[in-house]
C-alpha cells in the first residue's frame, strides 16, 4: 500500500532529512555535484566520454563538408536539439511518475535559474520509484542518441552527438538528486513535493 504524507510525517516512524525550496534549486544541484562519490565520477565520465566521442566525429569529418554546413548543425547539436528535448526530457519523467500512481502530476520552469522541472504534488515516492523517474530520462535519450549517431549520414552523426553530450549535462540535476539518495544509501529515503508551496522534502524512515 502506497504511504501518504500525513505517514511520512508521522515522527516517530520518519525524520526530516532535507528540505529544499524550488528557489534554491541551482543551489542544491551545485552542492550535491560537487560531493564526490562514485555516482558523481560517473556523471563527469560520461560527460567526458560523450565529449571525446563528439570530438572523434568532428575529426572524422573535417574537411569533407563545407563550413557553414558544419556550423549549422553544431548550432543544431548544441541549441535548438536540447531546447526541442525539453518536453520529452520531462514526459520521459512523467511517464514513470504516472505508473507508481501520482495523480497530480505538474510540470514548471524556473526561468530565474534556466531549470525546467517536473513534481508530483503530494505523492510519496519510494527510493526505487525516485530513482526510475530521475534516471529514465537520461539513459533514453542517450541510447536513442547513439543508435542515430551510428545509423545517420554524414553531419547528422556530428549534430546528434553535440546533442547527446549537451543533453548530459542537462542532466545534472537528476544526478544530483540521485548523488543525495547515493550519499544515503544507508537510509531508506521517501520524498514528497508541495507544489503549491514549491518546497521538496525528504523524509528518513526510522529503524
Amino acid at each position: 500500500m502506497a504511504l501518504s504524507v500525513e505517514d511520512i510525517e508521522d515522527p516517530k516512524r520518519y525524520r526530516l532529512l532535507l528540505e529544499v525550496p524550488y528557489t534554491n534549486l541551482i543551489e542544491f544541484v551545485f552542492e550535491y555535484l560537487k560531493k564526490k562519490s562514485q555516482l558523481t565520477v560517473l556523471f563527469w565520465s560520461l560527460c567526458s566520454i560523450f565529449l571525446f566521442f563528439t570530438i572523434v566525429i568532428r575529426i572524422r569529418v573535417a574537411g569533407i563538408f563545407p563550413l557553414s554546413h558544419i556550423l549549422v548543425h553544431s548550432v543544431m547539436g548544441l541549441i535548438i536539439f536540447p531546447v526541442l528535448i525539453i518536453p520529452v526530457h520531462e514526459l520521459l519523467h512523467i511517464i514513470p511518475y504516472f505508473i507508481s500512481g501520482a495523480k497530480n502530476i505538474r510540470v514548471g520552469m524556473d526561468i530565474k535559474q534556466y531549470l525546467f522541472y517536473v513534481t508530483a504534488h503530494r505523492h510519496v515516492a519510494t527510493p526505487l520509484q525516485f530513482r526510475i523517474v530521475a534516471w529514465t530520462p537520461f539513459i533514453t535519450i542517450s541510447i536513442v542518441s547513439l543508435i542515430l549517431v551510428f545509423f545517420l549520414p554524414g553531419l547528422w552523426k556530428w549534430s546528434i552527438s553535440l546533442f547527446m553530450f549537451a543533453h548530459a549535462t542537462m542532466c545534472a540535476g537528476d544526478f544530483a538528486l540521485l548523488n543525495l539518495y547515493y550519499l544515503n544509501r544507508n537510509k531508506k529515503i521517501y520524498t514528497w513535493d508541495d507544489a503549491d508551496k514549491k518546497e521538496a522534502y525528504f523524509y528518513e524512515e526510522l529503524s
